[in-house]
């Protein structure tokens, strides 16, 4: 080979060598701006959604994938970045954790089956009402049993009762006027705040658990997924701030 022609091959293997480390860097990058947050079907839809909008204003350089499962998916099998779990972090040896909403659970009715069957003021008063029972799949959940017993009240479930397994249609189905469900605050902030949900029953079950972003210690967040977890610990601080002027019962 000549001396032109050895230059041209060197010239060549360090352009392609450019390209193909440019093509990585692109690749790298995309990969990167795309954040997947690991969720429930209810904390995605319920908490997630209407929050979405300030996301992409805070956040507007980053693709969020919300990735719903009826369990808790395993992060340091999965190759996603970020979950969300409900329980004690003493739980979850293998994740970092941060807090985005305390436990804080109560009985929820339709404005408009509050309006056919007035205000039950105390607990006692749900007995002998419609109750629509969450029957979780995998998940540890509060029951009526749970609930009525922190109350003091002694409760036996109905032989006739409406059960689902899936939070959303519970609420849906409460919103429809079917009966009375147990609501999760944190997920049912803004149908209280436009009271199409009411608080009935005179008593709050607070757990003493809580709600939390986790992520894998086995390794390392990349930057934006760094940032979408602080933004969720900051957008869970503040809607813990305004959850405290809710008129939930005491």
């Amino acid at each position: 080979m000549t001396d032109v022609g050895e230059r041209f091959h060197a010239d060549v293997t360090v352009g392609l060598s450019r390209i193909q480390k440019s093509a990585e860097d692109i690749r790298t990058k995309g990969r990167e701006a795309n954040v997947t947050l690991a969720a429930s079907t209810a904390f995605g839809s319920m908490w997630m959604l209407p929050r979405l909008a300030r996301l992409r204003a805070d956040l507007p350089d980053i693709d969020l994938r919300i990735q719903t499962s009826v369990r808790d998916l395993d992060l340091d099998e999965e190759p996603i970045p970020l979950g969300v779990r409900g329980g004690d972090p003493a739980s979850w040896p293998r994740y970092h954790s941060a807090m985005l909403a305390p436990e804080v659970v109560f009985p929820v009715a339709s404005a408009g089956f509050v309006e056919r069957r007035g205000l039950p003021e105390r607990p006692e008063d749900l007995v002998t009402l419609p109750l629509i029972h969450l029957e979780e799949p995998v998940r540890a959940a509060y029951d009526w049993s749970e609930w009525f017993a922190s109350a003091g009240v002694r409760y036996s479930a109905q032989p006739r009762r409406l059960a689902i397994n899936d939070y959303v249609l519970v609420i849906q189905a409460v919103l429809a006027g079917e009966g009375v469900a147990l609501g999760w605050q944190h997920l049912i902030e803004e149908q209280i705040r436009s009271k199409a949900l009411v608080p009935v029953g005179g008593h709050v079950l607070h757990t003493n658990l809580a709600f939390h972003v986790v992520w894998p210690r086995s390794r390392e967040l990349n930057t934006q997924a760094r940032r979408v977890r602080d933004w969720l610990v900051e957008e869970g601080r503040r809607s813990r701030q305004e959850g405290e002027i809710l008129s939930a019962p005491r």
